[in-house]
């Protein structure tokens, strides 16, 4: 099973050992390399170019590199239990297909949380990965909690989980994610889902919530009636549409916010930040830092 000193080993293995900040740098607003006015960089899946994607392992990395927000996805098993992995199959990212050979696609919403807990997450990104496990909801916020990170939460494929945002929401309350502190400086929710998001932001209009993709500019005001950000991949932007977006005013009153996706090399970081955005997210967040910092 994963444990922090791993992370450590790892960060040093892969040549990180300079980029990792003391402790108590990872609570704080990070801009790249420290600029007041760089654009925020988030982990994607946690610090996921050097650990498993949306494991513990990918957030204790992110943490010890200094990086305060961390991106998650979240996906609902077959008896109700919330877990964060990416693909809606397991097959890429776990030893399911040896473990379950005869359930093919080895869809996440076709196993229970009890078999998911049993797969291994690591093992395909490294054998110093192996043990790693599928995190549930509750098991990632805990940790991001004590690391006292920031997150950016995407709920999955939301047509294939009728109600999930109601059920991500409740989890969040109960791990106390809802309170004053986490929602107005700690808590982003996105999906590619309009529908999911306006269900989040109908549900509770405090959360700051985001929308995965790139609107034309004529449908923008439709959808700052209820989200807070317009979140598209980095190749379909330019500064003409960063500067449409910022233009108007959000859900809750303030200018509408980009973070765009996946930027993992300096060019495009530079590129991006060029355009004005606010937030880059990247598998490499130490490369994206040193560019645009």
């Amino acid at each position: 099973m994963y444990a922090r000193p791993v992370a450590v080993l790892a960060a040093t293995t892969l040549g990180l050992t300079a980029l990792v900040l003391p402790a108590s740098a990872a609570g704080t607003e990070q801009s790249a390399a420290g600029r007041e006015d760089a654009p925020q960089v988030i982990a994607h899946r946690g610090a996921s170019a050097y650990a498993p994607e949306n494991t513990l392992a990918a957030v204790d990395l992110a943490d010890e590199m200094g990086f305060a927000w961390v991106e998650n996805d979240v996906q609902r098993t077959k008896d109700g239990e919330l877990v964060v992995v990416h693909d809606d199959s397991l097959a890429r990212t776990t030893d399911v297909e040896q473990r379950f050979p005869d359930r093919a696609p080895w869809k996440v919403k076709e196993f229970t949380a009890a078999e998911i807990a049993t797969l291994d997450a690591g093992s395909w990104r490294g054998a110093e990965w192996a043990g790693a496990r599928v995190p549930t909801l509750k098991q990632y916020l805990e940790r991001v909690d004590e690391n006292n990170q920031k997150l950016l939460l995407e709920i999955k494929k939301p047509e294939l989980y009728p109600g999930i945002e109601k059920d991500t929401l409740r989890v969040l309350g109960e791990e106390g994610w809802l309170d004053r502190s986490h929602v107005r400086s700690r808590l982003v929710i996105q999906s590619f889902g309009a529908d999911s998001v306006k269900a989040v932001h109908q549900q509770r209009p405090d959360i700051t919530t985001g929308f995965l993709g790139t609107p034309a500019v004529a449908d923008l005001p439709s959808y700052a009636a209820f989200t807070d950000q317009i979140n598209p991949t980095h190749t379909s932007l330019s500064a003409e549409y960063v500067a449409a977006v910022h233009a108007l005013k959000g859900a809750h009153g303030k200018r509408l916010r980009v973070s765009t996706w996946t930027v993992n090399d300096a060019a495009a970081a530079t590129r991006v930040a060029g355009f004005g955005v606010d937030g880059i997210i990247t598998n490499n967040p130490d490369i994206v830092r040193d560019a645009v910092g």
